[in-house]
């Protein structure tokens, strides 16, 4: 996966924060726990339920700017995006805003806003609390961001996954299919305390997870598009971070057993079909698994 040489990175910059050591997200029992509750983030945790049990700042507060522009001076070609971690997650960012403000008007009658995006190292604070490099990529609906260290794609590996970079892009095009939700005025049905196979926290990530696969669609269509043609091989490589990031694979290689009453996220096999419907389809009614019939054919 490569973006478009001469391609123009113009669209909204993403902003920088933490780096600091202090204050991290509590987990307890060591490196594993650090995955897990990573896992259990990555793509659309809460990290506003698992923060520090220690004061914390303001909850309102968000992730410091100043150090935006100069923390990503080294982001402005294609050719970096296809270099550099963070500059990919950037120039994906901007390539979802530009599917998103044509699709979202014409299938769901909504106008797109982007949200804040914010890659950081280490620690940072969010609208939803504190997190840190361990927590992963999540999307905070208090101040209407999405928040990503990028070290935590190195773990992918760990669970079977892959961080080739549509595998990356994957992940920040569903950070960013939770903030359609926030639009669609959905989100809040998502509660993971009442987990389960069936339950709305599931069909809530299932429903991101297609947005997701939506975006590959349409992200390599047409002249101004940021990214080159899309190949098989990888939308196999998402499909398979996916299945990695299914309920049922974390907890099989976290030694413990499968308990689809527990889910969160959706099984391997969902999470895969549920891209795929996205991604053949391009159409948000094939990822209305919560069932509004809203959606413009």
């Amino acid at each position: 996966m490569t973006f478009k040489s001469g391609a123009s990175f113009d669209g909204k910059r993403a902003s920088s924060g933490g780096g600091g050591r202090g204050g991290m997200v509590a987990a307890g029992g060591g490196v594993g726990s650090l995955l897990l509750i990573g896992l259990y983030l990555l793509l659309g945790g809460d990290p506003g339920a698992i923060t520090s049990p220690e004061p914390q700042q303001d909850q309102s507060q968000t992730a410091p700017e100043n150090s935006g522009e100069d923390a990503f001076a080294h982001c402005q070609t294609a050719e970096d995006g296809n270099k550099y971690d963070d500059c990919r997650v950037m120039f994906a960012a901007q390539s979802v805003d530009k599917v998103w403000q044509q699709v979202l008007p014409e299938q769901a009658g909504i106008d797109y806003t982007e949200p804040g995006r914010v890659i950081f190292q280490d620690t940072t604070v969010s609208g939803c609390g504190q997190a840190s490099g361990a927590t992963g990529p999540f999307y905070c609906p208090a101040d209407e961001s999405a928040y990503f260290d990028t070290s935590f794609f190195d773990q992918l590996r760990n669970f079977g996954g892959d961080d080739a970079p549509l595998a990356q892009m994957y992940i920040v095009a569903h950070e960013f299919g939770h903030h359609i939700q926030k639009l669609e005025g959905t989100l809040g049905l998502s509660n993971y305390n009442d987990p389960g196979e069936d339950s709305n926290a599931v069909k809530v990530e299932l429903q991101a997870d297609c947005y997701a696969g939506l975006w590959a669609h349409y992200a390599d269509k047409g002249d101004d598009a940021l990214l080159e043609t899309i190949t098989e091989q990888q939308v196999t490589d998402a499909v398979n971070t996916a299945r990695a990031v299914g309920d049922d694979n974390i907890q099989r290689r976290s030694g413990g057993e499968v308990r689809p009453d527990t889910w969160t996220h959706g099984s391997s096999e969902e999470r895969a079909k549920s891209f795929l419907a996205g991604y053949e389809s391009g159409k948000m009614e094939q990822c209305d698994t919560l069932g509004r019939g809203v959606y413009k054919s």
